[in-house]
């Protein structure tokens, strides 16, 4: 699993390559970028799952973590471009209805000028 950082209008965008499971969330390399930006006082931040085939409950904690990490530092974690079976894992487990999700992100990035404050 790989993790690329960019920013689009001043938004953090983390693009995900690769399965979320526990063969590769060993060292948490999501909670650990997420928590070094909130540190760096990045707060708005997008994780991008497009390129993500599998998630299991290891990579689901992981992604979990990384949300209540962003919200307990008044931020705010969105998801972009979730694929099939991503989906589902959220919606079984429930956690779809937690999560902003987008297929845009253009809309995603956007969405961070219309949040109340």
């Amino acid at each position: 699993m790989a993790i690329q950082e960019r920013t689009s209008a001043g938004v953090t965008v983390l693009d995900i390559d690769g399965r979320l499971s526990i063969e590769t969330m060993g060292e948490m390399p999501l909670i650990m970028t997420v928590r070094r930006l909130l540190q760096s006082g990045q707060t708005r931040i997008v994780l991008n799952l497009g390129a993500v085939p599998y998630v299991d409950t290891t990579g689901m904690s992981n992604i979990v973590e990384a949300y209540l990490a962003t919200k307990r530092r008044g931020g705010t974690l969105k998801l972009l471009n979730l694929g099939p079976r991503v989906r589902a894992v959220l919606s079984v487990t429930g956690l779809l209805s937690i999560f902003e999700v987008f297929d845009s992100e253009a809309e995603a990035v956007a969405s961070f000028d219309t949040a109340p404050s």
